[in-house]
């Protein structure tokens, strides 16, 4: 079984609550669609969540989000193919897949490309605060080039779409952050998802990082506390 879930932020005790419910074992999958936090606050302290996380019968696949390190910049990470796409895993935690965006993974046989990072609204509260921020948590031009070359190979068509944020179009204005000026709020990556949207054909399109539930034509907003069950391994 494969399951579809929004931002965790270290808080895992849905998943293990998918684990007891469906008694899974680490040949299914849950996607988390960014900000899983598991990349955090550094080796040492992640390494211990890590640990716990390694002992749930479930493989944890994760989307880049723009709370977290990526990790390719950890040591101790190495890519290996997994569904038919690139992965990025400790050997210590072969649960715990991190996918590279651009990459496209096989799922029930549907074709699902992964487009991961967006922008913190919090940044300069994280800056202010000397709380974590990383500089990379948006797609860079060259993440950019990799997807759209690999849409190009896949004639602009594709099952499904899981990232992070929303093409612009869709964004959730409601659920903003009241205490937010949206001016200095950097959109590009979602700009950028509005020109790959017009011009995808697609069946689904899967994302976070707004923390709400909500569906809008084919696009699907996962909420932290929601588990959808979609495809079968």
């Amino acid at each position: 079984m494969v399951f579809i879930t929004g931002d965790t932020h270290r808080n895992f005790s849905r998943i293990e609550s998918v684990c007891r419910q469906f008694q899974t074992t680490v040949k299914d999958v849950i996607i988390i669609l960014g900000d899983a936090g598991i990349n955090n606050y550094g080796i040492e302290e992640d390494r211990k969540l890590k640990q716990i996380l390694c002992l749930l019968p479930l493989t944890l696949f994760c989307i880049h989000g723009n709370h977290e390190q990526r990790p390719q910049n950890i040591a101790g990470y190495v890519e290996t193919i997994w569904h038919g796409g690139t992965v990025l895993i400790e050997p210590e935690y072969p649960n715990l897949l991190f996918a590279k965006d651009g990459e496209i993974f096989n799922f029930d046989d549907r074709k699902c490309i992964v487009i991961g990072g967006a922008y913190s609204v919090d940044k300069f509260f994280r800056l202010t605060h000397n709380l974590n921020w990383w500089e990379d948590e948006q797609p860079s031009n060259e993440i950019k080039e990799r997807v759209e070359k690999r849409l190009e190979k896949e004639n602009w068509r594709v099952d499904v779409v899981l990232s992070h944020t929303c093409p612009l179009k869709y964004e959730p204005t409601e659920v903003f952050l009241p205490g937010i000026n949206q001016s200095t709020v950097d959109k590009s990556t979602e700009r950028w998802l509005d020109t790959i949207e017009k011009r995808l054909q697609y069946d689904e399109w899967y994302c976070g990082h707004y923390h709400t539930s909500k569906r809008m034509d084919k696009l699907y907003l996962c909420t932290r506390t929601s588990v959808h069950l979609n495809f079968k391994l």
